[in-house]
């Protein structure tokens, strides 16, 4: 893989896991998803990872009117990347998950590299009162829940929003999304630089362990070779812990309140700006260089912050 000078910090601010009953500081208007991503950003986040929800339940949606409601006022105040979802909600069309990015035109936006099960129903067993009766229907709904990104699908997206000039961070979820990624590759549909982000934690996936993250690694280096960028991203609990490893290995890190909602054990995150902050600090304690925006786009020759649609 590439190693880069400077580790890229991505962060993921709501995503579509998570409900709101989970905590209380979990952003959902387009008003507070502007200002923890703007916090995110001022802490060192070069990219923002972004999803959008209904601001009265908090419930996921894809709607480019919600979007249009907080990528001005991120764009104004930063100069962070933005990244698009293209996972949308579970359970959306490939149209609803697509129509967000196709209207921002973003310089990045991410792109599920295969079908897999896609578990999060032990997460109600955590929560003790719902606030809104969407919720737990639509976790317990994973138990028979399968993430469809069949070959077609993920071609289409890559054409369409290819055609924008978007590049795509890569959702690795287990070994063989980096084949699929290499297929469309070897077929010229996507180029490098590949800005890989492989995925531990989400039952129906590659485990969070050390030992899948050096295997996810080493395939990708028989891939790609120099020709991508990696990062890593884990969920609840092995967030830190393996993030850390994996810029150790030369890699890059993604963190965020999608991703996890605690900041150490027991301890909630109140902010996105939480944990990119605390993970700054460990990497500057191990004397990395945090990526500023500038240096993500030259790295991911991404197309510019004033070619984008918002």
């Amino acid at each position: 893989m590439k190693k880069a000078d400077k580790v890229i910090i991505s962060c993921a601010i709501t995503g579509s896991i998570h409900t709101p009953s989970m905590s209380p500081y979990l952003p959902v208007t387009p008003e507070q998803i502007a200002e923890q991503a703007v916090g995110a950003a001022q802490a060192g986040a070069a990219i923002l990872h972004l999803h959008a929800r209904v601001p009265e339940t908090g419930k996921p949606s894809q709607s480019p009117d919600l979007f249009a409601r907080f990528l001005p006022t991120i764009k104004e105040q930063t100069d962070a990347i933005v990244n698009i979802t293209t996972g949308g909600g579970l359970g959306m069309t490939l149209d609803e998950r697509l129509a967000a990015a196709k209207w921002a035109k973003p310089e990045i936006a991410s792109m599920n590299m295969g079908s897999f099960n896609f578990n999060i129903s032990g997460a109600a067993g955590r929560v003790r009162e719902f606030k809104y009766d969407w919720e737990l229907p639509y976790l317990e709904m994973t138990k028979g829940f399968i993430l469809s990104n069949t070959f077609d699908q993920i071609e289409r997206g890559m054409r369409e929003l290819g055609d924008f000039g978007t590049r795509f961070e890569y959702e690795c979820y287990d070994v063989g999304h980096l084949y699929n990624l290499a297929h469309f590759a070897d077929r010229g549909i996507v180029k490098p630089p590949f800005f890989v982000q492989s995925i531990f934690g989400i039952l129906g996936g590659i485990a969070p362990q050390p030992e899948h993250m050096l295997h996810m690694k080493a395939t990708a280096d028989k891939l790609f070779g120099d020709d991508y960028y990696l990062s890593i991203l884990a969920a609840g609990r092995h967030q830190m812990p393996l993030v850390t490893m994996g810029a150790i290995l030369g890699g890059n890190v993604r963190v965020g309140l999608e991703d996890s909602l605690y900041l150490g054990r027991g301890q909630l995150a109140k902010s996105n700006a939480e944990q990119v902050a605390k993970i700054r600090r460990i990497l500057e304690e191990l004397s990395l260089e945090i990526a500023t925006p500038d240096d993500v786009r030259r790295m991911l020759e991404t197309k510019g912050a004033s070619n984008v649609g918002f």
